[in-house]
């Protein structure tokens, strides 16, 4: 199959591309039915936009520069906050309900670590699920979209240095057939690295997989030691879990221990509303004492719980938990990469032909720790440059088929289930909220066995992708951000740069872990 332009993912970076992209033929490769496999589907917070009076970008960017802990690329951010009253406008266009006083005018809320209330909403907590079926109709509708569902990317065709198109496996019916999709231009939107976890929000197709084939490829990766670790997973036994939004803390609600004690003054200035990789250790450490962790609704929201935040207030009842009276359960859960594919300021990766977009990428704009309500506005705004670019570039289908590289093998797709729940395990254990050089060691280690051993294209990408980020959390030896190392607590100043490696990198420190070869003072550059 060949097209000008090939889409992998289904989410919002992925269809608004498309979109953007209109009448430029576009064909979209999904793992999953689209508006149901992607992340953004399941995002609560909203999109963060300095539309308010007394806010502005500038001072938008700021808050993203704070909470970024010193490795944000303020340049890059800034242009994203000055973008971002226009990607707001794009969706309501598109018929996004967000949420309206009865004057017509956006009701903004407020997150942690931001200065003003600037997140634009749905229903308190079901902005991405309203977003997605918006894009998605729109882009059953759009005649230029040709959407592919249930083919996963295996690999990327590389020609001549230049990405020339994907290498995908079918799965409904067609569990053994690849088929080589060729493209003018390649744009990766596949999502995260949550299930690369044993604890996660985001949903299975999140699992490292664009990540993989992009280094494999010979790409750069930047910061993905960078996991940012949501504190309030409802801590139900469920997988993947569900979150308690941070707007509930918003609101007012507390975390408390055990013993009704509030745990998160004494650790930060801003309580419960510090920036997430305080507030998931806070959370981390009152568990790993015995004493449980929970979010107390009680008093700030109360009765208006159910109607205020509905997908929350599912959860809990499904669990037999009722917010309104209840404490609600909670534990930190993999919940966003800020690392990924390096991009520059429009979306282009170091290889000719590939752009990426979404939480695959790895723009800048997050540094260390990602501002609340920022991904989804990230994803929209590089989405439209990706298109803005593509346009003028004005790539065409190549004119010659050619058959795709071998497989090599086609066994069951649940051959490898046990290695990945292994894997999963391990990075949790091991690469997980709080990190040490000797466990650090151990998972790479694991990975490295597990991806010899893979039967699989599933267990191998997802292998590469634990490999980059375990790899790269060994290289920094200081705590930052959403990387927190136990031997090394404080951060260095020296050591206040990106994070820049090549698969091949990874494999080298993974063999120096394990050999005891001394390490650079540093992250690469």
């Amino acid at each position: 199959m060949r097209s000008p332009v090939i889409i992998v993912g289904g989410g919002l970076a992925g269809l608004f591309c498309a979109l953007k992209l209109a009448p430029t033929q576009v064909t979209v490769l999904a793992a999953a039915p689209i508006g149901h496999g992607a992340s953004s589907a399941w995002a609560q917070g909203g999109i963060a936009a300095a539309m308010g009076e007394g806010d502005s970008p500038e001072q938008h960017a700021a808050d993203t520069v704070a909470a970024g802990a010193g490795l944000v690329d303020e340049a890059v951010v800034l242009g994203m906050a000055r973008d971002a009253a226009d990607r707001v406008h794009d969706l309501l266009d598109l018929g996004v309900p967000f949420d309206r006083t009865l004057e017509g005018k956006l009701i903004q809320s407020r997150e942690a670590a931001h200065s003003a209330r600037r997140i634009v909403r749905v229903r308190g907590d079901m902005a991405g699920k309203a977003i997605m079926q918006a894009l998605v109709a729109a882009v059953r509708r759009t005649p230029s979209i040709t959407v592919c569902e249930g083919e996963v990317a295996e690999a990327l065709i590389v020609r001549e240095g230049r990405v020339a198109g994907v290498v995908a496996r079918g799965q409904a019916g067609r569990a053994k057939e690849t088929r080589a999709f060729l493209a003018g231009a390649v744009v990766l939107a596949t999502g995260g690295v949550g299930h690369l976890y044993a604890v996660t929000t985001n949903p299975p197709q999140a699992n490292g997989n664009g990540l993989a084939i992009a280094a494999e490829a010979g790409a750069l990766v930047a910061d993905a030691e960078f996991v940012q670790f949501h504190p309030t997973a409802i801590d139900i036994g469920r997988d993947p879990a569900p979150l308690a939004t941070e707007a509930l803390r918003g609101e007012g609600a507390t975390l408390v221990n055990r013993a009704g004690e509030r745990f998160m003054a004494a650790l930060h200035p801003d309580a419960e509303l510090a920036p997430r990789d305080i507030v998931a250790r806070g959370v981390f450490a009152e568990i790993q004492a015995g004493r449980g962790a929970f979010l107390d609704c009680r008093a700030a929201i109360g009765a208006e719980f159910p109607e205020r935040f509905p997908t929350v207030a599912a959860a809990c009842r499904g669990a037999g938990i009722d917010p309104v009276t209840d404490l609600i359960p909670v534990a930190p859960a993999e919940h966003y990469h800020m690392g990924g594919i390096w991009t520059d300021e429009r979306g282009a990766t170091s290889l000719p032909g590939l752009w990426a977009i979404g939480e695959v990428a790895s723009t800048g704009v997050h540094g260390a720790n990602r501002l609340a309500s920022n991904s989804l506005l990230e994803a929209v705004v590089f989405a439209d440059r990706v298109a803005a670019d593509l346009r003028a570039l004005a790539p065409v289908a190549p004119s010659a088929e050619f058959a795709p590289p071998p497989a090599g093998f086609e066994p069951h797709p649940d051959a490898d289930g046990e290695a990945i729940a292994a894997l999963r395990r391990l990075m949790s254990d091991k690469v997980g909220v709080v990190r040490d050089a000797a466990g650090l060691a151990e998972a790479l280690a694991g990975i490295v066995a597990l991806e010899r051993a893979a039967l699989t294209p599933a267990l191998r990408n997802m292998a590469r992708s634990a490999l980059l980020i375990a790899a790269s959390a060994y290289a920094r030896r200081e705590s930052r951000g959403g990387h927190m190392r136990a031997d090394h607590p404080a951060p260095d100043p020296a050591l206040a740069r990106r994070s820049r490696l090549t698969l091949g990198e990874a494999r080298w420190l993974a063999e120096g872990a394990l050999a005891g070869r001394p390490l650079s003072p540093g992250p690469s550059t």
